[in-house]
Formats: C-alpha cells, sequence, structure tokens
C-alpha cells in the first residue's frame, strides 16, 4: 500500500485553468464532509462555487492535499486577511471513511509547520458537531454545547484547540407561506416608518457601495464572535465592487437587499442570499447586519422578509435557504425562528493561540 502524501496544491486562475483538478478534488472532500457531519446532501457545493473566494486579493491563502494512490482523502485550508498577518483561519479535514490512519495528525503537523512560517500568532477554526451521547462541552459564552466525546471535539482539545463559540445551523423550506409571511409584514409596519428597501441581483449598484462598504466593515465588528477576536476588515466602494464582480464570475447568484434611513441617506442594514444555479440546491443566506444606530425598529425581519419575497420573485425553486449563527445572537435567532426557519445542526467555533 502507497503511503498517503501530504502536498501544496495549486489554486487554479480560473475553472479548468492549471491546478483545477486537483482543486476540485480537495473541495470535493470539503462538501463531502458537510454532508456527512449535517448528514443531508443539503449540504453539498460545488468546486466552482468556491474559487472565487480563494481568489480573493485581499487574503493570503494555502492549499495542502493529502493523497492515497490517486484519491485526494483530506486538505488543509488556510487563510487571513492581508491586513491581520497574525490571525489564520483554517480547517483540517479527512474524509469520514478514511479517517483513524493517523492523516488528520499529519496535516495538523503540517499546519503548525506553516503557522510557524508564516508567523501566525492563533487560528480559528469551525466544526461540524453532530448530536451525540455523553458529557457537553460549553463555551464561555454560556450558550449552546458540544458533546465531549464526539471525535472532532477529541480531536481539537488533544492539540490544544479550545471551544469558544457554538454555531447553530438553521433551514428554512421553500416555498414559503405567502400569508405568513404578509402577516409578519403587517405585524412590523408600525416600527420601520422612516426607512427605504433597495434589492438587486449581482453587482452592487454604484450610488449604494459606499454604504454597502459600511456595512461590510460592520460584519467584522458588530457581529458576535466570543472570544474568537476575529479580524476586522477595512472597506470602500472599490473593494465593493471587485468582491460582487468576483462574486459573479460563478454558477451562483447574490441576491441583496439593503435598507436605508431616509432622512440621512445612510443604508442602516442588509441582507445577501447566495443563490445556486442548480434549482435542486439550497439558497445560502450570508450577511445580515443592521447598524447599531438603526437596531430597535424590526428592520433585521423587514430586510428578510424582503429578500424572501424577491428570492420567490426572481430566482424561484429552490428546497430551502440555509443559514447559520451563533447561539448567543438571540436577536437574529428570533427573527430566524419567527420566520419558520429549524434547526439542522451545530457547529464549534475553536481559536488556537500560538506562541
Amino acid at each position: 500500500m502507497m503511503a498517503v502524501e501530504i502536498r501544496p496544491a495549486p489554486i487554479p486562475e480560473s475553472v479548468g485553468a492549471a491546478g483545477w483538478e486537483l482543486f476540485a478534488a480537495a473541495e470535493a472532500v470539503s462538501s463531502a464532509i458537510e454532508v456527512h457531519g449535517y448528514g443531508t446532501p443539503e449540504a453539498a457545493f460545488a468546486a466552482e462555487e468556491q474559487l472565487p473566494h480563494w481568489l480573493d486579493p485581499h487574503q493570503t491563502k494555502h492549499l495542502h492535499v493529502a493523497v492515497d494512490g490517486d484519491r485526494v482523502i483530506g486538505r488543509l485550508a488556510a487563510w487571513c486577511e492581508n491586513e491581520s498577518p497574525e490571525t489564520a483561519s483554517v480547517y483540517v479535514q479527512v474524509l469520514p471513511d478514511d479517517r483513524g490512519r493517523g492523516v488528520g495528525g499529519r496535516l495538523h503537523d503540517r499546519l503548525l509547520e506553516l503557522a510557524a512560517e508564516q508567523g501566525w500568532r492563533k487560528m480559528l477554526t469551525y466544526a461540524i458537531s453532530p448530536d451525540g451521547p455523553g458529557e457537553r462541552l460549553v463555551p464561555p459564552t454560556g450558550f449552546g454545547s458540544v458533546p465531549r466525546e464526539n471525535p472532532e471535539v477529541r480531536f481539537l482539545l488533544d492539540r490544544g484547540w479550545r471551544l469558544e463559540q457554538v454555531e447553530r445551523a438553521s433551514r428554512f423550506a421553500l416555498p414559503a407561506d405567502p400569508e405568513e409571511l404578509a402577516r409578519l409584514r403587517a405585524e412590523i409596519a408600525p416600527r420601520v416608518v422612516g426607512y427605504r428597501l433597495h434589492t438587486w441581483t449581482g453587482v452592487t449598484p454604484e450610488p449604494l457601495r459606499d454604504g454597502m462598504a459600511v456595512l461590510y466593515e460592520r460584519m467584522t465588528t458588530d457581529a458576535p464572535t466570543a472570544g474568537l477576536e476575529e479580524p476586522a476588515e477595512t472597506w470602500d466602494a472599490a473593494r465593493v465592487l471587485e468582491h460582487d464582480t468576483r462574486l459573479a464570475d460563478s454558477p451562483a447568484t447574490m441576491l441583496t437587499t439593503a435598507v436605508e434611513h431616509e432622512e440621512t441617506g445612510r443604508l442602516a442594514g442588509m441582507t445577501r442570499l447566495r443563490v445556486p444555479d442548480d434549482l435542486s440546491r439550497p439558497a445560502q443566506q450570508w450577511d445580515t447586519i443592521v447598524r447599531r444606530e438603526d437596531r430597535g425598529h424590526r428592520l433585521g425581519m423587514l430586510l428578510k422578509l424582503a429578500n424572501l419575497a424577491a428570492l420567490d420573485e426572481r430566482l424561484p425553486g429552490h428546497p430551502s435557504i440555509v443559514t447559520w449563527n451563533a447561539e448567543e445572537n438571540r436577536h437574529m435567532l428570533d427573527v430566524n425562528e419567527a420566520i419558520g426557519f429549524v434547526v439542522r445542526g451545530y457547529e464549534g467555533a475553536w481559536r488556537k493561540d500560538l506562541a
């Protein structure tokens, strides 16, 4: 039997370009782990959808693969914001049927070597934790827990990681009930006076880019991240345009609704759905944010209801919407639950500090 080889993998410049097959195989490993962890084929994704993230010029990326003969059975993915080079987001992943062979440990060893080479001082990761028996591990936030004896939990604890937060994955079955959505809109109508909605697909219209840049920055400073201390990002209109244009070069459409405070003209909040071209797959709820100074007006509910209506009108036919929220983010979870999202699983958010 050939030994499993750990080696770097290139990031292709486009779909089908040099290195594409190895990159796609690595992304297939990650997709298979999502399907296994959540127990549903709805968790699968395509490498073509992921490539734009790997081509983000504002991040430094690293990809390694574990190869057994002609099969890619594991991957190490890592990236950091160029303006915060001491913090890396990382994933060490091995196909379920190939675990127990020491491949995950070898990938983690390579991760530590990479961390030393790059000068990282902190690493962050997310790991799906299916429900299991026995003792529970609770993060410092006090919200949520993961089974302490789960293999992914033991793997991380044994290597010095600490659990900081639990993320809830939720699902909303489509199509939505129009009568229920109308009831919710009527319920919040008295609270949302003085705000105007904007909805679009693809690239953000030029007049809204400055406002969206502010909201993207707020996503990195205002969202609850517990003890992860995720790095802040700097955005401007040019970065919004670059970001939107890059994401448009994939088999998915970004559907965005933003809300404007009419008196000041500032964007008070936004929400985004990434909608795959493949109708058998769910839409993914991406960012939702309301500026602190505009909270208390039910704008989170307003935004999500408006984007749901836009999805039904412009891009119908998908089975569901999936989303992730920190367990302590009760405001957004209250909105989701009121709309009809139900729990589909949990992830642990982990941190490892380096000397």
